[in-house]
């Protein structure tokens, strides 16, 4: 079954620094016109740093849309459109944790809210940790901590991290480890 939806035109409505608001009329399969509200975003990395010993290391962040801290893992948006993830990846765990990896692993993407936002994330296990100076951007206010994977992921299913790419990361590598115990 062909779903596919075609643009017939598409008009700015809102020219962010990061978000960018379209309103476009689309022809559904079948002919019917509808209208079509979203904001495209450059894309995204998240990094989950698991140390040797087993621990995350996650941060404490203020977000202003919710009005409250949150835990998440490393995060932020690509440079341009065009930017390696796994450099952005490096970039970000460097610059919020002071962490360079050994090796980046890549979990997947992640699609946040696909019905009204195009952002992918792409996200990453960072494995083989050394720890140095952190490099936040001036607006940045970040607090690091370390969680044992296992009490993470407990976390994770208690609903007291609500942020989704980081339950997604937490539960994937959770279960990437667990599979390969069993191998």
């Amino acid at each position: 079954m062909d779903m596919t939806e075609k643009q017939i035109s598409s008009q700015l409505i809102f020219d962010g620094k990061v978000v960018h608001l379209y309103k476009d009329d689309v022809a559904l399969p079948g002919g019917v016109r509808s209208v079509r509200e979203y904001i495209r975003h450059v894309g995204a990395v998240c990094v989950l740093p698991l140390t040797d010993e087993g621990e995350v290391v996650l941060e404490r962040q203020f977000r202003y849309a919710y009005g409250k801290v949150l835990v998440e893992i490393p995060a932020g948006k690509l440079d341009a459109a065009d930017e390696d993830p796994r450099e952005a990846a490096a970039r970000e765990l460097r610059e919020e944790t002071g962490a360079l990896a050994r090796e980046l692993i890549p979990l997947g993407d992640y699609y946040g809210s696909p019905a009204l936002l195009n952002e992918r994330i792409h996200m990453f296990l960072a494995r083989g940790l050394t720890f140095g100076e952190r490099e936040l951007d001036e607006d940045e206010l970040l607090e690091v901590f370390r969680m044992p994977l296992s009490d993470a992921v407990n976390e994770v299913l208690a609903g007291r991290i609500p942020d989704g790419k980081t339950q997604v990361a937490i539960l994937r590598v959770a279960a990437m480890l667990e599979k390969e115990k069993k191998a």
